[in-house]
């Protein structure tokens, strides 16, 4: 892998790091860098740990993307929504280290994985859409009513406002916070324990439990972005 993003493989655990010298915006390189590496974890048979650059995984969407052609508005949108499916379906575990601000679309993953770690600090992460004069794509409420309590999910997506690191955790966007010079060793030791779970029984559990939300999130995708 090259820039914008870097892929290396310890063990069981491939690591897949962001980096795009700026605030790693979903663009459409960025988006297809990520699936052509989740292509070779799954090539290599790995648990997978995504990591972004310290004080922010993702400020989500390339926004210049968005208020351009609407072929390429497409064609992100279907990266980013069939990358967090994948994400949600994917034949191995996988962890993700927020080190900061998560906007959308990056928000989508975290959705998505499996684990989920983030750092304590004076971070923004959420749905911010309707605050910038988007509307919600279909494809992430379903992420979120999925992942995020009742509660939280309806005020994050009708009002935009996003969420401080402690709060996303309670909302369950986040499953644990550790201190930021600590982020990366323990995100390590969470994928090599991901990784050690029985593949087999790991994947047909996931399937098992994620069936309704899968259905509903590929009819989504098909419904609003094909």
């Amino acid at each position: 892998m090259t820039h914008p993003l870097s892929y290396t493989r310890t063990d069981l655990v491939s690591t897949v790091a962001m980096d795009d010298g700026k605030v790693n915006v979903f663009s459409i390189p960025m988006l297809r860098s990520l699936h052509e590496a989740f292509d070779q974890a799954e090539r290599d048979e790995t648990a997978v740990l995504l990591k972004g650059r310290p004080g922010c995984f993702s400020a989500g969407f390339d926004l210049q993307t968005l208020s351009g052609p609407r072929q390429d508005v497409l064609t992100l949108l279907n990266l980013g929504a069939s990358l967090a499916e994948r994400v949600l379906s994917f034949p191995a575990p996988v962890t993700i280290a927020c080190s900061g601000h998560a906007f959308p679309a990056g928000a989508f993953l975290l959705m998505a994985a499996d684990s989920r770690l983030g750092v304590d600090g004076p971070f923004r992460l959420g749905l911010n859409e309707v605050r910038i004069g988007l509307t919600l794509p279909l494809f992430a409420i379903v992420l979120a009513r999925h992942r995020l309590t009742p509660a939280h999910f309806d005020h994050a997506a009708v009002t935009g406002e996003m969420f401080d690191p402690q709060t996303a955790r309670v909302a369950g966007l986040l499953d644990a916070l550790v201190p930021a010079a600590e982020l990366d060793t323990y995100a390590e030791r969470v994928a090599s324990d991901m990784a050690s779970l029985d593949r087999s029984a790991h994947v047909a559990t996931k399937l098992r439990v994620r069936k309704p939300v899968l259905d509903e999130l590929r009819a989504a995708i098909g419904a609003e972005l094909v």
